[in-house]
């Protein structure tokens, strides 16, 4: 029996590497564009969720009999959600509110199933920043790290020498939790030798 094809509905050369960690290659790359502006007074983990949700929606009726996974990755710091850091000054803002506090990155997934079916998950994780100085905030944002990035850094670049701990998912911070991922694959009929 032949499974469906894969398609990762996601741009981010991250998610293709995660995925490749555990032995699944996508047949296709075919990012969602989709509004990912929250509603009033929406919570982080329920947008992480409906976002993830949305943009295998978006990718589905392009692959017929195919299996979607689609991904969102939300920074919250409290009830806060920050945005994905687009120019410098935005970047800053979000790495002085991160400074010497602990924060949440929920991580939604979505699989589309060729059947029709949809599954999906959320995974939080809690992140602790250590105090940064002003040093450190401006050698940061002069990497060019943060762009495009939730929350304004990247946990797999040089802004992992700035956290103490986490507490849940590395993977789901980079954009993909594997150990989800590989079971939502499965219970879509995905079976790869890597995600037994």
């Amino acid at each position: 029996m032949t499974r469906p094809p894969l398609i990762l509905a996601s741009a981010s050369p991250r998610r293709r590497d995660l995925l490749a960690q555990i032995g699944v290659t996508p047949e296709a790359i075919d990012p969602a564009d989709i509004d990912e502006t929250e509603r009033d007074g929406e919570l982080p983990a329920p947008l992480a969720v409906r976002l993830a949700a949305e943009k295998a929606r978006a990718v589905a009726p392009r692959h017929e009999g195919a299996i979607i996974l689609a991904s969102d990755t939300v920074v919250a710091a409290g009830r806060r959600i920050l945005p994905k850091a687009e120019d410098e000054a935005t970047a800053e803002r979000c790495l002085r509110l991160l400074s010497g506090r602990s924060h949440r990155v929920h991580t939604g997934l979505a699989v589309l199933g060729a059947d029709g079916v949809e599954r999906t998950r959320r995974v939080e994780t809690r992140v602790k920043v250590k105090r940064l100085s002003d040093a450190e905030i401006a050698g940061y944002l002069a990497s060019g790290e943060w762009h495009g990035k939730a929350g304004g850094y990247a946990i797999q670049g040089a802004f992992a020498a700035f956290i103490p701990s986490i507490i849940g998912s590395y993977p789901g911070v980079v954009g993909l939790p594997l150990y989800e991922t590989a079971n939502l694959l499965r219970a879509s009929g995905y079976v790869t030798g890597g995600a037994s």
